[in-house]
C-alpha cells in the first residue's frame, strides 16, 4: 500500500490494478447478477417504440439525484416544468441540475465522436458548471468531513501531475486486458474522484462518465442507469468505502458495492419501464374514450416524452392549427388525464399520472 497522510497531497496516487487483483471470487460472482440485470436495462429501453420517452425523462432524474448528492436541491416536478418553458429556471438549483441533464448529452455525443478521453471529461465538467474549467492549478484543495472540518483526504498537486494521473486514467478506461467493463467502470470512478482533477464539480462529472463508460462498452445503448439515487441511500457507504480504497486498499469492498448499485438500480429502472409502458396503454384506451380527436397517436407520444407540454408543441408534432390543439388538449383536461397549469404566460398541459410514476413509482 502506498504511503498516504490525509493532510498531504496525495501525489504518489497509482493507477488502479490489474484484472487479477480486482476480480476476486467475490467481484466475479456479484459481476454476474449486475450484467443481468443491466442486460434486461437495456432489452427495456431497446423495446420502447418511442425511446424519447426514456431519454427526455430518466436523465433529468439522474440529474436531480446525482445534484441532490452535493447539496443541489430542486424538485421533481420544478424540473420538467422549467424544461418546457426555454429553461429559463430563476431557481440556482434548478439551473445547476439541467445543466447535469445537458452535460450527460453533450457527454454522449463526445463519447459517439472520439471515445471517452480526459477532454470530454473536461467538457462535461465545463457543462455541469457553466463555464469553461481546466485543470487544477492552485494548491490547497482538501477534501473534509462536513461535520468536523477535518480533512480526511488531499488529492494531488500540480497541473502537469494531474493532467498525467488523468492521462493514466485514460489508459486504464481503455485497457483492452479482459477485466469486466463493470468493474473497470467501478474501478475508474474510484481513481478518477481521488485525482479530483477540477475545482469543483468532480462528483457530478465522474457519475456523468460512470454511465458513459457502459455506453461506451456496448452494455447500454442509451444512458439509463439511474445509479445516483442508489448512491444518495447509500451516501455514508459511497465515501466511506472511496476512502477505505485510498487508506486500506479494500477495493474488494468498493468494486462490490457498486456492482449492487448497478444491479439494484438496473432491475428498479426495468420495472419503472414496465410501469410506464402499462400507463401508456392505459391512458391511450381512456384517451380514445374521451375525445373526438385528441387520441391521435403523435399527441400521445408528446405527453409521455416529458411530463409538461405546450400548445406550440402539439402543432408542431401533430401538424394541426391552434385551435385544433388547443381542443384536443382540452377534450383531455376535461376527461381529468391531464391538468392545465399557468407558468407565465406560458399554458402549459401536464400528464399527472405520468409525472406521479416518475416522482414515485418503482424505483426502489
Amino acid at each position: 500500500m502506498t504511503h498516504w497522510q490525509a493532510d498531504r497531497p496525495f501525489n504518489e496516487l497509482p493507477p488502479p490494478p490489474d484484472a487479477g487483483s480486482l476480480e476476486t471470487r467475490r467481484v466475479l460472482k456479484s459481476t454476474i447478477g449486475a450484467r443481468t440485470a443491466l442486460a434486461q436495462l437495456d432489452q427495456a429501453g431497446r423495446s420502447m417504440p418511442n425511446p424519447a420517452v426514456l431519454i427526455n425523462t430518466i436523465p433529468l432524474l439522474e440529474a436531480q439525484a446525482s445534484s441532490e448528492i452535493e447539496n443541489i436541491v430542486t424538485t421533481t416536478d420544478e424540473l420538467f416544468r422549467q424544461v418546457n418553458v426555454a429553461d429559463t429556471a430563476t431557481d440556482p438549483a434548478t439551473r445547476e441540475t439541467l445543466r447535469y441533464r445537458t452535460a450527460l448529452r453533450v457527454g454522449s455525443e463526445l463519447v459517439q465522436q472520439r471515445g471517452l478521453t480526459a477532454s470530454a471529461a473536461e467538457k462535461i465538467c465545463s457543462v455541469v458548471q457553466g463555464h469553461e474549467v481546466t485543470i487544477r492549478s492552485l494548491p490547497g484543495t482538501r477534501i473534509a468531513n462536513p461535520s468536523t472540518r477535518k480533512v480526511i483526504y488531499s488529492p494531488p498537486e500540480g497541473h502537469d501531475l494531474i493532467r498525467d494521473k488523468l492521462a493514466e486514467w485514460e489508459a486504464f478506461v481503455h485497457t483492452d486486458d479482459g477485466m469486466d467493463p463493470l468493474v473497470r467502470m467501478a474501478a475508474s470512478h474510484y481513481q478518477f474522484e481521488a485525482i479530483h482533477p477540477f475545482a469543483d464539480g468532480n462528483g457530478r462529472t465522474g457519475r456523468i462518465l460512470n454511465v458513459l463508460m457502459l455506453v461506451e462498452a456496448g452494455l447500454l445503448h442509451q444512458p439509463l442507469l439511474y445509479l445516483s439515487r442508489y448512491l444518495i441511500g447509500t451516501k455514508q457507504d459511497y465515501y466511506r468505502l472511496l476512502l477505505d480504497v485510498t487508506t486500506k486498499g479494500r477495493w474488494e469492498e468498493w468494486i462490490t458495492y457498486i456492482l449492487t448499485g448497478i444491479e439494484r438500480t438496473s432491475l428498479a429502472t426495468t420495472r419503472q419501464i414496465a410501469a410506464i409502458q402499462d400507463l401508456q396503454a392505459s391512458f391511450a384506451t381512456q384517451a380514445r374514450s374521451a375525445s373526438k380527436g385528441g387520441a391521435d397517436a403523435e399527441l400521445l407520444a408528446v405527453l409521455f416524452e416529458q411530463p409538461y407540454t405546450r400548445i406550440a408543441v402539439v402543432m408542431d408534432r401533430c401538424g394541426i392549427s391552434r385551435p385544433t390543439a388547443t381542443r384536443w388538449l382540452t377534450e383531455l383536461v376535461n376527461a381529468g388525464l391531464i391538468r392545465d397549469v399557468k407558468a407565465g404566460r406560458e399554458r402549459l398541459f401536464v400528464n399527472t399520472q405520468f409525472l406521479s410514476l416518475l416522482m414515485h413509482g418503482s424505483w426502489d
